[in-house]
């Protein structure tokens, strides 16, 4: 790596950037920009995102902004010992998506089964009732991995790219100090 790419890499760790794949070029940018700016998706299906979208905003307030779909996304196109995914460290073998996907198809079919409605299309109310009946198993039409971990996997993965970051620890009024606890670097 040169000088010139070396910078501009630990200029974009610095805010926060993965490498995403726009046109054909590979440029940094954070999951929330790449959301913004439409990005495509290379594993998820846009049903897919929107429900993760969705579950993300209500494990922690701002996920969707903060591109939960996009740093997934990109996190399972890596090899999995590079991926920043807190299934990377469960007992769950790669390829994660296969977990992602059975997870977004499981949560759609209990949505469907308990409100015959998509997750996306519920109300506020009824999509917290809901991952609060994933977080304790509760869940009767549920067809998946176990809910208590599905409930703790996405709600570290919506954590992480909300509070995970430099821009995170900020809004926390946490001082960042890498030295101590660094922040991810996406």
């Amino acid at each position: 790596m040169d000088e010139m790419e070396r910078r501009a890499f630990m200029r974009g760790a610095a805010i926060g950037a993965l490498a995403f794949s726009v046109g054909g070029v590979e440029v940094l940018l954070t999951p929330g920009a790449a959301r913004a700016r439409g990005v495509p998706l290379r594993m998820l299906d846009p049903q897919e995102a929107e429900t993760l979208e969705a579950l993300g905003e209500t494990l922690a307030i701002g996920a969707r902004q903060a591109g939960i779909a996009h740093f997934i996304d990109q996190q399972l196109t890596l090899a999995p010992a590079h991926a920043l995914l807190t299934l990377r460290v469960s007992e769950i073998d790669p390829p994660y998506v296969d977990f992602y996907r059975a997870v977004l198809g499981a949560v759609e079919r209990a949505t469907r089964a308990t409100f015959t409605r998509r997750y996306a299309e519920l109300g506020a109310t009824e999509q917290r009732d809901f991952v609060d009946r994933l977080r304790q198993g509760k869940l009767e039409a549920w067809q998946g991995p176990a809910q208590p971990f599905v409930y703790g996997t996405l709600r570290n993965d919506a954590i992480d790219v909300v509070y995970g970051t430099v821009e995170g620890f900020a809004r926390l009024g946490v001082p960042y100090m890498p030295h101590i606890a660094p922040a991810r670097s996406w």
